[in-house]
């Protein structure tokens, strides 16, 4: 019977994003409030690093090292429990999708920690190169996911804003330090909120 035939790859990919804004209107856990909670780890972590730079000795830059990964893993634990509270009303091709991706964002992180690790240990960098070797290639990881995560859902707004952050990748390591956590902080945070602005007034629209 017709019915029983497979879905093509098409139909496969209008299908997941169906019900991923399902999911968005039923759940209310769509990306704005992800993107907010990483917007605001990015402008304050990235922005206190910054002025840590500028400040001279007033303020230790090695604070930032602290500050930035506790907001960073505060941000991932709020992710983390946001997307699976979503992920409770999904069943079939979107679950399976928005899991591979998860993963992806695992497996990609742990791989580029290990080649960062790496290539620092050698200590044939300056450490004004392995800011800007660690930033760029973090960023640049974060752009290449959004834009995958564009592509499979078929979202624009998640398409650009990691076009927008590769691009950010780019201006960081061409600044150089320690203008790349100014970049950091303006284009990447701020990407992130103008990302969370954007979803948020489409959420308010598609409860009407």
């Amino acid at each position: 019977m017709v019915d029983d035939e497979p879905l093509s790859a098409e139909e496969s990919l209008n299908l997941i994003a169906q019900q991923n804004r399902r999911m968005r209107r039923e759940l209310g856990g769509g990306p704005a409030r992800i993107l907010a909670a990483w917007a605001l780890a990015w402008l304050i972590g990235w922005g206190f690093t910054y002025y840590a730079t500028q400040s001279g000795d007033a303020v230790p830059v090695w604070i930032g090292g602290i500050v930035v990964p506790v907001l960073f893993f505060g941000a991932v634990g709020y992710t983390i429990y946001v997307t699976a509270r979503a992920g409770r009303g999904l069943r079939g091709p979107s679950r399976i999708t928005g899991a591979m991706y998860g993963w992806s964002w695992c497996l990609g992180s742990i791989g580029l920690t290990v080649v960062d690790v790496r290539i620092t240990s050698f200590g044939t960098l300056t450490p004004d190169q392995i800011s800007l070797m660690w930033t760029g290639t973090w960023l640049l990881l974060t752009g290449v996911m959004y834009m995958a995560g564009g592509t499979i859902w078929q979202d624009r707004m998640m398409y650009g804003l990691g076009a927008w952050m590769l691009v950010s990748a780019a201006l960081s390591v061409l600044v150089g330090y320690p203008a790349n956590f100014l970049v950091l902080t303006v284009c990447g945070g701020g990407g992130f909120l103008l990302g969370a602005i954007v979803y948020f007034v489409r959420e308010k629209r598609g409860r009407r």
